[in-house]
């Protein structure tokens, strides 16, 4: 039954099946040909949504989309630019800074890659960038969105765990200015060697007028999570605190967002919250009939039957990570794996707060490798290049994705040393 379960989920992922009709029609396949009544699909699909840290969720969502209405990318991209574009290759590093300020609004990189790629793309194609380049340095910066708060990924580990949201929030702040810098060094090194282009130096009059001109929305990182560290709010408060402050910066002091345009991004949110939530339903009732057949623990099992050694075991499962997130979608994956593996990694030691970053990070990375990489597809339609050439263009920003894994990996204080600080 267990390989009945698998040959259609694998089948409909080969088919080009959305993730979560894939478990769920696999799943369903599993159930008529076993003694389990059906009842169980409602069951479990409302067991797996019914967590009030995932109201959070559509707040967290539809605070961007008011605030990408707002102008708020261009306002990013501006000041980014004024402060970064007089380096060699200045426009791919502003690229890379707007995607860390705009991660911190997002939360999520598919967003982030649209969002900053439908700007920036053109705009250094236009200036004499390599258009693969151009996509390969948009699609592996918004991979920093995930790690930054307030990250969808990390809320979706905690109500897994019932660790603290505030706590995963904070554990990945320095992960993710790492990887920032890490592509920004990475991005000022391919436009040296391939002399891409850079503008003059502006005034300092300029740099801070464009600075304040992108002030409320780079605020609105600030005011979630210091409200969250603070005990001010809970994060599902500080979702709807975000959306409240996304409004009013929207319609009150950029004033580029109309009340006409709220249905329509109401709309758009409430889609894409009832996508998410549908994968959410359909990987807890996958979770379930794999927990039904004793896999989780097998694969517990297998992994301490080969090492029992941390550090070896650390790095198996990021090997089994990197893979699995080549091919399945980050939020799915998460579901399914991350409980199964936080109890091994726990059994040798590792702490849960910084095994939910490294699970986050690991998966993140499956967002720019073939043959799944949401945002290869994104950028590439954006450009209009092959996933092929964009994966190539891309592979020094991976080489970094996988270095700051191994540093975070292996100096649990990276992720543990700022949760520390404001938590213990």
């Amino acid at each position: 039954m267990t390989v009945l379960l698998f040959l259609v989920f694998l089948i409909l992922l080969i088919l080009g099946f959305p993730i979560a009709f894939a478990l769920g029609i696999s799943a369903f396949t599993y159930l008529i040909f076993s003694d389990i009544p059906l009842m169980v699909i409602p069951q479990k699909m409302y067991a797996g949504i019914d967590v009030f840290v995932l109201l959070s969720i559509p707040g967290f969502i539809l605070a961007g989309n008011l605030m990408n209405a707002s102008g708020i990318t261009q306002r990013i991209i501006n000041f980014c630019n004024a402060l970064l574009g007089h380096i060699r290759g200045g426009l791919g590093l502003a690229n890379v800074g707007a995607s860390m300020l705009f991660g911190g609004i997002s939360g999520t990189a598919i967003a982030d890659t649209a969002s900053i790629g439908s700007v920036m793309i053109p705009a250094m194609k236009k200036e004499g960038y390599d258009a693969p380049f151009s996509c390969a340095v948009t699609a592996s910066s918004s991979t920093i969105g995930p790690v930054i708060p307030p990250s969808l990924p990390m809320i979706i580990a905690a109500t897994l765990t019932g660790l603290s949201v505030g706590k995963l929030f904070v554990a990945g702040i320095i992960p993710g200015l790492l990887l920032g810098v890490g592509f920004m060094i990475t991005t000022y090194l391919i436009a040296v060697k391939k002399k891409y282009p850079k503008s003059s130096r502006k005034p300092i009059k300029f740099i801070f007028k464009s600075f304040f001109q992108a002030f409320w929305a780079i605020m609105m990182t600030f005011v979630i999570l210091f409200g969250i560290i603070g005990g001010v709010f809970t994060p599902t408060e500080a979702s709807i605190v975000a959306v409240i402050y996304a409004l009013a910066i929207g319609l009150w002091v950029y004033r580029e967002l109309k009340l006409k345009m709220i249905p329509a991004i109401l709309l758009q949110s409430a889609k894409t919250t009832a996508a998410l939530m549908v994968l959410v339903g359909f990987a807890n009732l996958f979770a379930w009939i794999m927990t039904v057949e004793e896999l989780p623990l097998l694969i517990a099992n297998s992994l301490l039957e080969l090492t029992e050694n941390k550090w070896i075991l650390l790095l198996l499962i990021n090997l089994l990570l990197i893979f699995i997130g080549a091919f399945m979608e980050t939020i799915a994956a998460l579901l399914i794996l991350f409980p199964v593996l936080l109890g091994v990694a726990m059994q040798v030691g590792v702490d849960p707060v910084q095994f939910a970053v490294i699970m986050v990070f690991n998966l993140v990375i499956g967002l720019t490798t073939p043959p799944v990489g949401v945002c290869l597809f994104v950028a590439s339609s954006i450009g209009q290049v092959s996933i092929e050439k964009i994966a190539k263009a891309g592979f020094p920003f991976l080489l970094v994705s996988l270095v700051v894994l191994m540093l975070l990996t292996y100096i649990p204080e990276i992720s543990l040393w700022l949760p520390g600080l404001f938590y213990d």
